[in-house]
C-alpha cells in the first residue's frame, strides 16, 4: 500500500476522531480535506494469477529453453470519486523482464492488460498496453508504469468502489496460462 492509499484509508477510518476534537490542527484539516475529496473506498486491485507471468520457450518447457520472461511484481492504485461522479483511478504496475538462454534479440515487446470488472462478475472494460524492453548488457530489466486515469462509471452515488475490481495481467497464450496455472514456473527441483 502506498503512502497516499494509506493516508486515504486512515482519513476514511478517522472522521469520528477529528469530529470530536475541539480544535483542528493543519494536519487534521488536511486529512479532512483528503476524506472529503475521496469519501469512499477504492476498487480492489489484483493480479490475475493465470496471467501474472509471461514465459516464452524455444523448444520444450525447460529452463535452458527460456527465451524471454516477464513478471508482474507489484500493483497499486489510488482513486477519487464524489457524489454520483465516476470513479477515477490511477494504477501503478511494477514489472520485471528477463532474457533467457534462447533469447535471440536484445529487444522484446511484451503486452499487459488492465481490466475493470464488477466484483466477481463480468468485465466492464479491458485495455492492452505494449511494453518494449531493451536488455542491453543485462539479462534482467524492470519497469514502473503509471496509468493516470481509469474511469469507472457508477449508476448513482450509492455505488461505492468496493463493487468493482481492477485486474492486471500479461496478455498470454492459452498454453502460457496453463503453464502458469500448473505451478511449474514456481518449482525448483534442485531444492529438497
Amino acid at each position: 500500500m502506498n503512502k497516499r492509499s494509506a493516508a486515504a484509508l486512515f482519513a476514511a477510518l478517522a472522521p469520528a476522531v477529528f469530529a470530536l476534537a475541539g480544535c483542528a490542527s493543519d494536519e487534521a484539516r488536511e486529512r479532512r480535506a483528503a476524506r472529503e475529496a475521496n469519501p469512499a473506498p477504492c476498487p480492489n486491485i489484483v493480479v490475475l494469477q493465470d496471467a501474472a507471468r509471461f514465459i516464452e520457450f524455444e523448444g520444450e518447457q525447460a529452463a535452458e529453453n527460456v527465451a524471454y520472461s516477464g513478471e508482474i511484481v507489484d500493483v497499486t492504485s489510488t482513486c477519487r470519486y464524489f457524489e454520483d461522479e465516476p470513479i477515477k483511478a490511477g494504477v501503478t504496475v511494477d514489472l520485471a523482464f528477463g532474457k533467457g538462454p534462447k533469447g535471440a534479440s536484445g529487444k522484446k515487446a511484451f503486452t499487459y492488460f488492465v481490466a475493470v470488472t464488477r466484483k466477481n462478475a463480468e468485465v466492464i472494460a479491458k485495455k492492452e498496453f505494449p511494453v518494449e524492453v531493451s536488455f542491453g548488457d543485462q539479462p534482467v530489466e524492470t519497469a514502473r508504469i503509471d496509468i493516470d486515469e481509469v474511469v469507472i462509471p457508477r449508476a448513482n452515488d450509492t455505488i461505492s468502489g468496493v463493487n468493482f475490481e481492477i485486474i492486471v495481467g500479461f496478455s498470454v497464450t492459452p498454453q502460457q496460462a496453463i503453464y502458469n496455472r500448473s505451478g511449474k514456473s514456481l518449482k525448483f527441483p534442485e531444492l529438497q
